[in-house]
């Protein structure tokens, strides 16, 4: 894929806010994260550089197809990662941010074996 863990944390966060409100320019994306516009700027250069997003003349920020598919893939992580902690017993702020951790570490081969465990117990 050749996208760095925060290249897909800004898909990822650029897939939540469009779904949440339908636009998302980089001053949403900077708020989202907590990170300063700067980073946030050289971050959407990159990716669009590398065709994952496309920002329109008034500065909206769309994923491309292989964005979205990145986008996809980390939130399906993270959604799922969030539940399984959560289900075991931990709190829903740690599961969350243990989850955003875990998105970009596990491998494809351990993701899939959590999602047909958590298939027999979620």
């Amino acid at each position: 894929m050749g996208v760095h863990e925060s290249g897909e944390m800004y898909l990822e966060a650029i897939l939540v806010l469009t779904e949440k409100n339908g636009y998302v320019r980089s001053i949403d994306i900077s708020e989202y994260l907590g990170y300063s516009k700067p980073s946030v700027s050289r971050a959407m250069g990159i990716l669009r550089k590398g065709e994952y997003i496309v920002v329109d003349k008034d500065g909206g920020i769309t994923l491309t197809g292989a964005g979205r598919e990145i986008a996809e893939k980390i939130y399906a992580r993270h959604t799922l990662l969030t539940k399984l902690l959560t289900h075991i017993g931990v709190s829903e702020e740690t599961a969350a941010s243990d989850a955003c951790k875990l998105e970009h570490a596990i491998s494809d081969e351990s993701f899939e074996a959590l999602k047909r465990y958590a298939a027999n117990i979620l």
